[in-house]
């Protein structure tokens, strides 16, 4: 035997009350992860990969295993750096770079202490 529901009555306001009332926390909390965590991962990330795509011949970088050195070569994604006097040459790929290093006529100077 199979029993139908009679059909509801329209919901009424306090029914549309109470179902935003358990949405709107949620949605607060996606605008909220938006702002605070993807939106600046996204700029971090598009900085860095402007940074990455202008390193030239000759650039000072930075690489995330600790490495310094001076840009001699650059193919697709792959660099080759010259590290030390010796001139020591290390290929790297481009995602490997943390960052430009300042030229030395950027560099501050420091202040000398004085006697």
């Amino acid at each position: 035997m199979v029993l139908l529901a009679a059909p509801s009555a329209p919901a009424s306001p306090q029914t549309y009350v109470n179902l935003l009332g358990s949405v709107l926390p949620i949605v607060l909390l996606f605008v909220v992860f938006y702002f605070f965590l993807i939106r600046p991962q996204k700029k971090r990330d598009k900085a860095e990969k402007e940074m990455r795509d202008s390193i030239k011949v000759g650039d000072e970088i930075s690489t995330i295993g600790g490495f310094i050195g001076k840009v001699v070569s650059i193919k697709d994604d792959t660099l080759v750096i010259e590290s030390t006097a010796d001139r020591t040459k290390l290929k790297l790929y481009r995602w490997a770079v943390r960052g430009k290093e300042a030229s030395p006529t950027d560099k501050i100077e420091e202040p000398k202490e004085t006697k």
